[in-house]
């Protein structure tokens, strides 16, 4: 049985990504990129879909583990009657490889420590050919194109798992290393696995010291846009949405989606929040790696791709992984890539405006494609879409979708008013207002005085939040403040919000969902920049108080068990973290301050 949500933590390589329960067992673990077939899949199912344990023998000890600071290398101290141990996990980073590294240490007396290796390729759908490496320090792997080897302790076959257990005593270490390459190639060299720990140190650490959080919530800050840059591609530039797959939404249910892609409004939202804290290089990558993506024909663009930009991402349900507590379909792909999602546009043209802001200049080529996309927009600007939530009933004339729009037209109009770029600028300015006038008309409740989820529903969304963010309204305004007091209505629930109400049938899906962290850390932006600064604080404080012992957040938070919920760590929710942060500083005018780290 997989561990609560919330008990695991990440390690990674900017690549790919490793869950680690806090029972020492990696759960899930795909190789070599976020998006390929897991190779320990335990967390979609039990231990016989693949984990990698390490943990001492004695049932009754315990454990504390953290992050070193500003990094992803973990470390757990486990106590026993016989001593203590301390286990370092990390993926090396910068060696071009795919490695994971758990490091034994004795820190005092000796302890039995349990090793158990089940290996699980293509989603639990092979167990691999293995054999042991011939001077008897581990074991290859191999089935199809994948093969790994992992070294460090002589391990013995039994029931398609393969254990060992190994006496550490203080002083002493023991190296395990788990290394994938494709079976084709030769078994790799062993990790040296000293010097790649103190180079993923340093290079976390480097990375984190350019930030220049908010300091009322620095610790925080900090931890959420690492999570940005660990959910990053380090090759492709692209940024996932999480690194998990199909983690329900609600426990037992069917919402459960394959979030290892790359949306275009989570990694543009991704990019202003390093962007707004300093990262302009990420910023440079990205914005090669979408005119890469986006590049041809711009009536195609998708509202997500792949990795490296990836089009074809079609969804299927895996009958190999029962799926998180029996939470099924387990699904890989995602069928929300072929649909029509208006508000991407603007939010790429948003995205493309700060980093204009922030002195990342357009050249012919990136401009020529905006111009391109507001192009599709003249023609399109009145289309029925599926919204920001992929809803799969009927397309409507969402609000945030319009608004979107608007604000896509609207950065159209900076660039060229404040940029000195070329356009059609009348054009788009007269599309803009006819926009503004549509939505007024259309996408409003009259009698409460406030925005509603699509033309022609009194029900309110969440995402209308977002409408003062992008500038299209003012917070104070009274129609935006009417939206807030019809969404605190409507949708708080335990006091955090949920997306809309899904009894209102809009989505097409059966079961229902817990509140979604993204939309309380919106309304926690709301309040900080509307004059509610005490609920804002008290707000960011509750929802603070759902990360786990690490400092990560899943998508949902079920505030009756206690539980998270959902894809994780997801972006969103961390990069809403950071702007929710942000508006609390903006509005009691809290001045930056040095960061200090402390170095082991």
């Amino acid at each position: 049985m997989p561990s609560p949500i919330e008990d695991y933590a990440l390690i990674g390589d900017c690549h790919t990504a490793a869950l680690v329960s806090s029972e020492g067992s990696i759960d899930w673990l795909c190789l070599p990129r976020f998006d390929s077939p897991s190779m320990f899949g335990a967390l979609l199912g039990t231990e016989d879909h693949g984990c990698w344990t390490v943990r001492p023998a004695d049932a009754r000890a315990t454990a504390s583990r953290a992050y070193l600071d500003d990094t992803f290398v973990l470390e757990t101290v486990w106590t026993t009657p016989d001593g203590q141990v301390r286990v370092t996990d990390l993926m090396p980073h910068g060696d071009r490889r795919a490695d994971v590294v758990r490091r034994v240490e004795g820190l005092s007396g000796t302890v039995a420590v349990d090793v158990e290796v089940r290996l699980r390729f293509g989603y639990a759908d092979a167990i691999p050919w293995v054999r042991q490496l011939p001077d008897g320090s581990g074991i290859v792997a191999v089935a199809g194109p994948d093969a790994v080897v992992v070294r460090g302790v002589h391990l013995t076959a039994s029931d398609h798992a393969h254990s060992a257990t190994v006496e550490v005593s203080a002083g002493n270490t023991v190296d395990l290393t788990l290394t994938w390459y494709p079976s084709h190639r030769e078994v790799p060299d062993p990790v040296d696995v000293g010097p790649r720990i103190d180079h993923t140190i340093a290079w976390w650490r480097d990375w984190a010291s350019r930030c220049d959080p908010a300091a009322e919530y620095e610790e925080a800050v900090v931890r959420s846009l690492l999570v940005l840059r660990a959910l990053t591609h380090e090759d492709t530039g692209g940024i996932v949405a999480a690194a998990t797959t199909s983690l329900p939404e609600s426990f037992g249910g069917v919402r459960n989606w394959d979030y290892r892609y790359v949306w275009l409004r989570d990694a543009s939202l991704t990019l202003e929040a390093l962007m707004q804290h300093g990262f302009t290089e990420e910023a440079h990558d990205w914005r090669r790696w979408l005119l890469r993506a986006i590049a041809g024909d711009p009536n195609d663009l998708q509202i997500m791709y792949g990795l490296a930009g990836e089009r074809h991402l079609v969804e299927e349900e895996l009958d190999s992984l029962p799926g998180y507590l029996g939470a099924a379909p387990v699904r890989v792909g995602n069928g929300a890539y072929t649909q029509y999602q208006g508000d991407v546009f603007g939010s790429v043209m948003i995205a493309l405006d700060e980093a204009r802001s922030v002195g990342l200049a357009d050249d012919d080529f990136s401009w020529s494609l905006q111009r391109a996309l507001l192009g599709v927009l003249e023609g399109h600007w009145n289309r029925p879409d599926r919204g920001i939530w992929e809803v799969r009933g009927d397309e409507q004339h969402f609000t945030h979708s319009r608004a979107m729009i608007w604000a896509a037209l609207d950065r159209g109009v900076r660039a060229v008013r404040e940029h000195g770029l070329d356009g059609p600028v009348e054009r788009w300015e007269a599309l803009r207002e006819t926009l503004r006038e549509t939505i007024e008309r259309e996408n409003v409740d009259h009698a409460r005085g406030c925005y509603v989820q699509h033309a022609g529903t009194t029900e309110v969304d969440a995402s209308l939040l977002v409408l003062a963010q992008i500038g299209y309204v003012a917070p104070d305004d009274p129609r935006m403040l009417a939206t807030v007091a019809a969404i605190e209505e409507d949708l708080l629930q335990d006091g955090l919000l949920l997306r809309y109400r899904t009894t209102s049938g809009v989505d097409g899906l059966p079961g229902d969902e817990h509140p979604f962290l993204a939309c309380s850390f919106w309304l926690v932006q709301q309040y900080a920049a509307s004059g509610r600064l005490d609920d804002a604080r008290e707000l960011m404080d509750r929802l603070l108080s759902f990360r786990n012992d690490l400092g990560l957040l899943s998508e949902e938070y079920d505030v009756q068990q206690a539980r998270q919920v959902g894809n994780t760590p997801q972006a969103l929710s961390h990069l809403t973290l950071v702007r929710a942060a942000d508006a609390i500083a903006a509005a009691t005018a809290t001045p930056s301050s040095p960061r200090t780290v402390t170095k082991r």
